[in-house]
């Protein structure tokens, strides 16, 4: 631009004008009259929304929302998560199409071949802050750690019909390249409704998972919030309770784990922190009824395929990985199911 761009700007439209065509050289203008109109309707529409729903509806959806998902919370800091390998060794950032049937891998394709050696398979479904792949790959797994829609650098927003079509996408994309070596689902947390989500949908399929890992997991996620202890002090507050479960209701979330595997035939292993205070022991425990390892044993035709592990005080609901019997535990199990 220069002093000859100046001049050939063109006059506007004055307000008058604009409801009959614009003379040469002049540009159209809307009227203020008329875009004072459309701003009023706009107005208008924005307060009927908000006045016809009530506070809640406006404050819990989106809080549940955050308090579930936890995306929000971008860890590690200060690390590009496009080159991982600065940070973790033998790691690479590859991206795959949310369509199974055309998804590509965009990493070193000796990444791919690996996958062949007999080395035990995971598809790693994280809870909602943090990562424990990297324990799995220093144990020798190989480890397909998903950054699900929302997450970290991966795009999109998280929804449960949205996580359990990514944890479904990349189990598929690992079956199609990992020749006879079997491939596991492991979930941690938030992760495990999405890995009981995503089994059942291969299930129905006819194509059930290979093995299925839920760590520290509960029975549905109304339960594990009304039960959370920063919830818990709330509870005696009038109409809390009704709020939390109307809120979780109207984001749709419901991650049904009780009720999924009483449609799985994969081996099941549960694995718990005797002192798990986030989600209580309870929920994984044997001898109690309304446990997940009660109801899965209780529906599995092969009992044998259900196991449960306790470990001992000291690791709480995130520090299961620090275990020294953890990787020889769940090699035992793969081991023994998918001989």
């Amino acid at each position: 631009p220069g002093p000859a761009a100046s001049s050939l700007q063109v006059p506007p439209c004055t307000p008058r004008c604009s409801s009959r065509p614009c003379p040469p050289g002049m540009s159209p203008q809307i009227s203020f009259p008329y875009s004072c109109s459309t701003l009023r309707r706009k107005i208008a529409t924005l307060c009927d929304s908000f006045t016809t729903k009530s506070l809640n509806e406006h404050i819990f959806p989106p809080l549940m929302h955050r308090v579930i998902f936890f995306n929000f919370f971008k860890a590690p800091f200060l690390v590009d998560l496009k080159k991982p390998e600065l940070k973790i060794p033998h790691t690479v950032s590859f991206y795959i199409k949310g369509e199974p049937r055309d998804a590509k891998g965009k990493g070193c394709s000796c990444y791919e071949a690996a996958l062949h050696d007999g080395n035990p398979i995971t598809v790693y479904l994280h809870g909602g802050a943090e990562h424990k792949s990297v324990v799995l790959s220093d144990g020798g797994f190989h480890v397909l750690s998903v950054d699900f829609g929302g997450f970290r650098d991966s795009t999109g927003k998280p929804t449960e019909d949205a996580l359990t079509a990514d944890a479904v996408c990349v189990y598929e994309w690992t079956k199609a390249r990992n020749g006879t070596t079997p491939v596991c689902l492991w979930g941690h947390s938030l992760g495990t409704g999405v890995a009981t989500n995503a089994a059942k949908v291969l299930e129905d399929k006819g194509f059930p998972v290979d093995a299925i890992i839920l760590e520290a997991p509960f029975t549905n996620i109304w339960v594990a919030r009304i039960n959370y202890p920063l919830l818990k002090i709330y509870w005696k507050l009038p109409g809390f309770l009704s709020t939390v479960m109307d809120a979780l209701r109207k984001d749709e979330l419901v991650f049904p784990s009780d009720e999924n595997v009483k449609f799985l035939s994969s081996p099941l292993l549960i694995i718990h922190g005797e002192d798990d205070k986030t989600v209580p022991l309870e929920f994984g425990k044997k001898g109690k009824l309304s446990s997940l390892y009660e109801i899965a044993h209780s529906a599995y035709r092969n009992k044998e395929r259900v196991k449960t592990v306790i470990f001992p005080p000291g690791l709480q609901h995130t520090f299961l990985c620090k275990s020294t019997t953890l990787l020889k535990t769940v090699r035992d199990f793969l081991s023994q199911q998918c001989a």
